[in-house]
């Protein structure tokens, strides 16, 4: 098959063990981001299956009605950024394997990096002492502090265990139903969600992005946090309310580390959030390890043999697999 990756930013999958699951295929590998759906069909003509990295381009009918060759899209986990009507519509197949079980521990390693870089004051001290100034300040330990975890689920798991290996204080908070399985499993849950936010020294969100959960956290419950504390997300810019953020670290009540941004790539460099010297921000690298990479990519392109030896897997239409 004629095989076009998209968004391979430093080019490294052709470096890990997965991509030899590729082997006898013709691949194409796309270094740099293009948006623009005309001139990305212009690249993607011979195309018979494209692998997505993740969210990083848009699919739709302005696409994909352009693909007259495309088969397949193969990509892992959520969905949001491609059109399934449209990819029926034309012909195309979505696989895409929806994982069970072991968290993301490259975006739990992260959201601990953050935490302690920015109690730490990694950056500036680093800063300081290339510039010859020695230290810069005096930070701040984790140990003994109560960390907030809002949405109790792998990841937030997977980052409760490393906090409390540090020794902090972890609650949780989410919806109801996620609340019950965190008591249930012996968890400590506030009072009530301002109490979640008011007695928090760092909170962190990992909740998943879908239209009901879009502007969960407010304004009114960043207001709720004490002075000095931290916010982190390394989930998706989408699920904190429009600004609310940039509002909230405007009044210098309150800190921020951050992954993840509402316009990615993010190249305006006068952003409040890379502007302001209370936040510590980061290119949306929660997932980008060599070893995230292979096991993901492994199951991304064993969709496509799977496709090719004619047994496809992991079908979101399939619909389109039936009617062929």
């Amino acid at each position: 098959m004629k095989i076009h990756i998209l968004d391979d930013w430093f080019d490294t999958l052709q470096g890990l063990p997965c991509f030899a699951k590729l082997e006898g295929h013709d691949v194409t590998v796309w270094t740099d981001h293009e948006p623009d759906p005309v001139a990305l069909a212009a690249r993607l003509q011979e195309a018979e299956a494209v692998v997505l990295f993740r969210e990083r381009t848009k699919v739709g009918e302005e696409l994909l009605s352009r693909l007259p060759n495309l088969r397949l899209i193969s990509q892992r986990g959520v969905y949001p950024h491609v059109d399934v009507a449209a990819c029926t519509e034309n012909g195309v197949l979505l696989c895409s394997k929806q994982p069970k079980g072991a968290p993301s521990y490259a975006a739990a390693e992260l959201t601990l990096a953050l935490m302690l870089a920015s109690y730490r004051q990694i950056p500036q001290q680093t800063a300081s002492l290339k510039a010859g100034a020695w230290q810069a300040g005096v930070g701040r330990s984790l140990r003994g502090r109560p960390l907030g975890i809002y949405g109790y689920g792998r990841i937030g798991g997977a980052v409760a265990g490393y906090a409390k290996a540090l020794g902090m204080q972890v609650q949780f908070w989410g919806s109801e139903a996620g609340r019950a399985r965190a008591a249930a499993g012996g968890e400590h849950i506030p009072p009530s969600r301002e109490a979640f936010f008011a007695t928090s020294d760092i909170v962190s969100l990992h909740v998943r992005l879908k239209p009901e959960t879009r502007g969960l956290i407010t304004a009114s419950d960043l207001a709720a946090m004490a002075p000095r504390s931290l916010f982190v997300n390394t989930s998706r810019s989408g699920l904190v309310e429009a600004g609310a953020l940039e509002g909230e670290i405007a009044k210098g009540r309150i800190y921020a580390a951050v992954d993840v941004f509402d316009t990615e790539p993010l190249g305006d460099t006068s952003h409040p959030l890379l502007t302001s010297d209370r936040v510590l921000a980061t290119p949306h690298i929660g997932f980008v390890t060599e070893d995230e990479f292979d096991l993901q990519f492994g199951d991304i392109f064993d969709q496509i043999t799977a496709y090719a030896a004619g047994a496809p897997i992991h079908m979101i239409n399939e619909e389109v697999q039936e009617a062929q």
